[in-house]
């Protein structure tokens, strides 16, 4: 089987011409064998003529074009045609006339401009035949005519039917593409936004803090540490990220995952945004993405609860479950509000949307107390 794979694979790295010219020889070799008298493809049933040099002329014209019927349609098209009327008036009967199936259908396949004038041009040329052959005393009935044109007709038509399908095959194939290109450039964007935002957000609260504290030179000190942190944290997760969209990088197991959340935490705390933790159960071995997700649900709503409740507190609830992680983040509304541009939104819906392939729920509004509570459902177990 091996073997077979290899010999198909080295056959199809060879050139096009290279394939279709064994059809050609088959054909000539096949005109000269006695077992296929009386089996050749001839229309007018005029008495057969013995073989000359007007015959060979008409047998090369009929069989080596088809070894460019792929690469020149047209003209293989146009040298096969001729090579068969000049069998046909000669009255020479070959097996070689078969080769007007093949280049009609390879025509009808291949051919890329002019396909109705082609058509129109090898009906009238049938026509002409037909009135050479009536002329020559052919006695094939006038039924024997219109059955040999209908199925000329079929081999281009089975033609055109393998060209449709192709050009659907290839039209699917190119939707395919587009669509996973947007599906990676969103993901991307979603990374670059989870990434980015959290640590710029905390970068800023704690530059604006710093503004206030040039008279206590220990608590500035400690501020700017913290601003060297995150962008030392956000330089790392940039670094993970650019390597994430290595396709030879294993982004599982080096992907943010929910054993991170207490530095995550911790970071935002410095920041100045209280936040308590409280994580229940025990995680699973292997997780697939739910890990990464639950990261990302948790890393967004605290960089909400900096942005737009700065100083609110904020829960974070973390419950392993059988096959699930569920996470709800709640934020009080009584905190002191900063002026900062309103969000796109992108963060929220594209963390809908990581839920959602994961085949979990997602939810993100005002709960009962006026907090603004993000929850989520994520089954374990989803490869990445």
């Amino acid at each position: 089987m091996i073997k077979v794979r290899r010999v198909r694979a080295w056959w199809l790295r060879r050139p096009v011409v290279a394939r279709d010219f064994p059809l050609a020889l088959l054909l000539i070799v096949a005109s000269f064998l006695p077992v296929f008298r009386g089996q050749e493809t001839q229309v007018g049933d005029l008495p057969g003529r013995p073989f000359d040099a007007f015959a060979a002329v008409a047998l090369a014209l009929e069989c080596f074009p088809l070894a460019w019927r792929r690469r020149w349609p047209g003209a293989s098209l146009a040298l096969v045609v001729l090579g068969f009327l000049l069998a046909e008036v000669g009255s020479y009967h070959m097996v070689a006339g078969t080769a007007l199936t093949f280049v009609l259908i390879s025509a009808g396949t291949h051919l890329e401009h002019h396909r109705r004038t082609a058509c129109v041009v090898l009906s009238a040329t049938y026509v002409a035949l037909v009135v050479v052959l009536v002329q020559l005393g052919a006695p094939e009935p006038f039924g024997g005519y219109v059955l040999f044109y209908v199925l000329a007709a079929i081999a281009w038509g089975i033609g055109a039917w393998l060209r449709s399908t192709r050009a659907l095959e290839a039209e699917r194939r190119r939707r395919v593409a587009a669509e996973t290109r947007t599906s990676e450039r969103a993901r991307i964007a979603r990374e670059l936004h989870d990434v980015v935002t959290h640590h710029v957000t905390a970068m800023v609260v704690q530059a604006e803090a710093a503004r206030y504290l040039t008279a206590e030179p220990e608590r500035l000190d400690q501020t700017l540490t913290t601003v060297t942190d995150t962008g030392r944290s956000a330089i790392t997760d940039l670094r993970h990220l650019l390597e994430v969209l290595n396709p030879d990088h294993d982004a599982e197991t080096r992907a943010p995952h929910v054993g991170r959340l207490q530095s995550l935490v911790e970071q935002t705390r410095r920041v100045g945004q209280p936040v308590e933790f409280t994580e229940q159960g025990e995680p699973a071995e292997s997780t697939g993405s739910a890990d990464l997700v639950a990261y990302r649900v948790v890393q967004e709503s605290l960089t909400n609860a900096l942005k737009h409740a700065r100083g609110s507190r904020t829960s974070v609830q973390v419950r392993h479950g059988a096959g699930e992680i569920a996470v709800q983040v709640s934020t009080d509304g009584s905190g002191s509000r900063t002026e900062h541009p309103g969000g796109s939104g992108r963060g929220l819906a594209g963390l809908r949307e990581r839920v959602d392939v994961l085949g979990g729920d997602f939810s993100a509004g005002a709960g009962a107390g006026g907090d603004f509570v993000v929850r989520a459902r994520i089954p374990e177990g989803t490869p990445s």
